[in-house]
Parts: structure tokens; sequence; C-alpha cells
């Protein structure tokens, strides 16, 4: 049965937290491509998963953001969409293990459509291909997440929902612009809602960023904008550069969980973490919104 988000979005749902940087935790190198874990280290993959559930997670991702034909050439694995794909929505929903629905995940490729790097029609077999793996996993609903270019994600929007049925969110980094607002290709949280809705997006959101505070703006205009459920996963604060050039991010979970009142009056329906967020911060955002 197909899940009707509108309907599971009636109760504030928590998601999980970041996968890149739990992964690093686990021995992966930093710069290598975490989607080949889904098959060379599938336990450690799953670990993350798990500890997310136990967390307090009801919502869990897939290690697939950049399982993509254009990302994965750059690494020698452009043949493996497939596989990886596959792997990776089936880790997943092993870790869920029927107490956490399972949205997929799928970023941008890498590539600039206005700047013409790559034309329509290979963009659309591209993300046609990610989405034809990602649905034989089974997962719940989709989440397009991390774009920056409208043109783009309108592209993959369009695409995936001509090839799967399943439920799909629209997700968009807003960091920039006078009030932080608006995304670097200068697109705001309206121009988000109105693509979305055109399109038939099944929520709409934002993740990365800045950190949650910001994040509490965005949601305000993606409220006046749509009645479709809205997708927060909010970075743990503004990333710093330490003494010995490691990237870091200075919100703990207490401070991070303390804007989840806030989140779910601007009209958040979903709330997680992205970068620099742990299972500690999800643990401490279900207890703010129990």
């Amino acid at each position: 049965m197909v899940l009707e988000l509108k309907t599971f979005a009636e109760t504030v749902r928590v998601t999980d937290g970041a996968w890149g940087t739990e992964l690093q935790e686990r021995g992966l190198a930093p710069g290598s491509p975490p989607e080949l874990w889904n098959v060379e280290n599938a336990e450690a993959v799953e670990a993350v998963g798990s500890s997310y559930v136990e967390a307090g997670s009801e919502v869990i991702i897939t290690n697939t953001f950049g399982g993509n034909r254009f990302v994965l050439a750059a690494h020698g694995a452009g043949q493996r969409v497939v596989e990886l794909c596959e792997a990776g929505v089936r880790i997943s929903r092993k870790a869920g293990r029927d107490k956490a629905k399972v949205f997929a995940s799928i970023g941008p490729t890498g590539k600039i459509v206005m700047m013409e790097e790559v034309s329509e029609e290979d963009l659309e077999m591209g993300f046609a291909e990610a989405a034809t793996a990602i649905s034989h996993g089974e997962p719940d609903a989709i989440v397009l997440e991390t774009f920056n270019e409208l043109d783009e994600l309108e592209i993959a929007l369009r695409t995936l929902k001509k090839t799967t049925n399943l439920p799909v969110v629209a997700c968009m980094t807003f960091s920039s612009g006078p009030d932080k607002t608006a995304t670097m290709m200068g697109n705001t949280p309206g121009d988000l809602a109105r693509v979305a809705t055109e399109h038939g997006a099944d929520a709409v959101g934002a993740n990365c960023g800045l950190g949650p505070e910001n994040y509490i703006k965005v949601t305000e205009l993606l409220r006046e904008s749509t009645t479709l459920p809205i997708w927060v996963k909010p970075n743990a604060g503004l990333p710093q550069v330490s003494g010995t050039g490691e990237t870091v991010f200075p919100m703990g979970p207490e401070e991070f969980a303390s804007y989840a009142a806030k989140l779910i009056a601007a009209g958040a329906n979903f709330i997680g973490g992205c970068c620099g967020t742990t299972p500690a911060h999800i643990r401490a955002l279900r207890n703010a919104i129990t």
C-alpha cells in the first residue's frame, strides 16, 4: 500500500540525522563515496540506520544520496547505480525493523542546468535510473534533498513522478540572500512550493543550511506558500573549521532540540537533522517533541 504522506504527517514525525559523518566515525574515508559501503560494509550502514531508530526516529533515509550515474562516475562506479541503490534501500528497511518508515534519498547530480553542463534528457535518464533502482527496494517514499538549483529539482521531481508511484518530498537548501532564506541560485521557499505543487510533490522542505534558527523563517515562508506537509532537517549550526583544519558543528543535542517547538509552530511536520547531527541530537529532539 502506498503511504499517504499527508495523513502520516498529521502527527509531527521525528526523522533521522546525518549519515556521512556517522559512517566516517565507523571508518569511511573522507571523500570516499558512502554508497559503495552498501555492498562493501553493509553492517556499518545498517548500524547507522539502527542507531537512529533506537534514538527515536520514525523515518530514516537511505545511504543513496549520491547514488546516480553522474556522482558515481567520478569514483569509477557509474555503472553500479542499480546495485548500490537497491542495496541501500534494503539496508535501511532492515534497520527500520518495521519501527520506522524508509524514505529513500536522492541528491543532486553536481551538474548545473543553467550552465548547460548536461542535457535535460541525460538528467532525466539519470534520475529515472536511480528512482527505478530505489523502487525495487520498496521504500515508503523518496526524498529529493540538498538541491540548490530549482531547475534541477524540477527535472528530478517530474521524472520521479513519471517513473514511480512513490510519494516524493522535494527539499532545497536555503542559506543565501539578505536574510539567508534563498538557495545559492537565488530560489526562494515560495519558488519551491510553486514547482512542488505544479509537479505533484507530496511534501516540501529544507535541509542542510545554517541551522535550526534560520529554518524557522524558511518554514514559515514555506507554510505561507503551501498546504503540503513540510520536512525540515537543519544542520547542527553553522559549520566551523577547527585549529586542526577539521570541519565541526557547534550545536549540541539539547540546544538543537530547543528549536523544535518553534519549528512546529512555524508549520513543520517532519523534523530531523542534517550535517553535524547524531543519534544524541535525534534522541533530544524526540524528547522535546514527545
